[in-house]
């Protein structure tokens, strides 16, 4: 059965998952994502991107790409040394991004260092877009994504995220929603996309992810759906009224490498733990369909 196909009834949403960026396209292939999601340099180091050696390909693959953004990115620090070089590279897979055909950059909001004011984040992030502008913008949308832990954070908090809008709003900036995150900063799921959207009027992709940590923990550490401490129906709510594509970050095994391939199916993983979901309200008789469909059980 196509990707397409295998659809929950109702729900138009185009699902995948952050593969690796060696051969995203095999990946999305052995998963059957419409939607892939990956870094196109070491995640954690200061490296500028390389033309991809599938570029051409992945372009012409009808999926919708999203790149992520290196994590050391952090455009609202008050420290020179990282912030000065963040917005370098942010410029640099802005560019990269769009010529492999991406539809948004994600990158984290970031902090301010410990014992700054948090205003000085939101104004670094202004003079990002005051910058990129001054050399035409950038190419493609920066999705801005919520963090999960951090006191000095520009988006942990949703009356942070308001005030980082306040701030960046009018150069129109994307917004990247992910569970986790929300869950383990302290905002409650239900909700929260109209929360989102009553603050940013846009939510561009959600990262569909569990959280191995309780509420308000402040831990960023993923699970696979109904594995972790999020109910898994508020996720799956989530995911149907956003509006938007959903990318699933859960490695298939363990978390020693949070970047590795998700080798189970992305729509498999959000309709994991089938016997718990039957239970639950009005998606329960679209969910046993579903996963007799991906043969959830191999």
């Amino acid at each position: 059965m196509s990707a397409a196909g295998r659809r929950l009834p109702g729900m138009q949403t185009r699902i995948g998952a952050h593969v690796d960026s060696a051969d995203p396209l095999a990946a999305a292939k052995a998963c059957g994502a419409e939607v892939i999601q990956f870094f196109l340099s070491d995640p954690q180091s200061y490296n500028a991107p390389t033309p991809h050696p599938h570029a051409d390909a992945i372009q012409a693959s009808g999926l919708d790409v999203f790149i992520h953004a290196p994590y050391r990115l952090n455009v609202a620090t008050t420290n020179n040394r990282i912030r000065v070089p963040s917005r370098k590279l942010l410029a640099q897979h802005a560019q990269a991004a769009a010529e492999i055909g991406a539809k948004g950059l994600i990158v984290h909001a970031g902090h301010v260092d410990r014992g700054a004011d948090v205003s000085a984040g939101f104004a670094n992030w202004r003079k990002t877009f005051l910058y990129a502008q001054e050399s035409g913008g950038f190419p493609l949308p920066i999705l801005i994504e919520n963090t999960a832990g951090g006191d000095n954070a520009c988006a942990r908090r949703f009356d942070a995220l308001a005030r980082l809008w306040d701030a960046i709003g009018e150069f129109d900036p994307g917004f990247c929603l992910d569970t986790c995150h929300a869950h383990a900063a302290g905002e409650d799921l239900a909700g929260i996309v109209d929360r989102v959207k009553a603050i940013t009027g846009r939510i561009d992709l959600v990262h569909a992810n569990d959280s191995r940590d309780p509420f308000n923990s402040g831990a960023d550490r993923h699970e696979n759906l109904g594995k972790g401490q999020i109910d898994p129906q508020l996720i799956i709510e989530v995911v149907r009224t956003a509006g938007a594509p959903a990318v699933v970050e859960t490695p298939a095994a363990g978390h020693a490498d949070p970047v590795r391939v998700i080798d189970h199916d992305p729509r498999a993983m959000l309709l994991a733990n089938r016997d718990q979901l039957r239970q639950r309200r009005q998606i329960a008789a679209h969910t046993v369909d579903a996963v007799n469909d991906h043969q959830l059980a191999r």
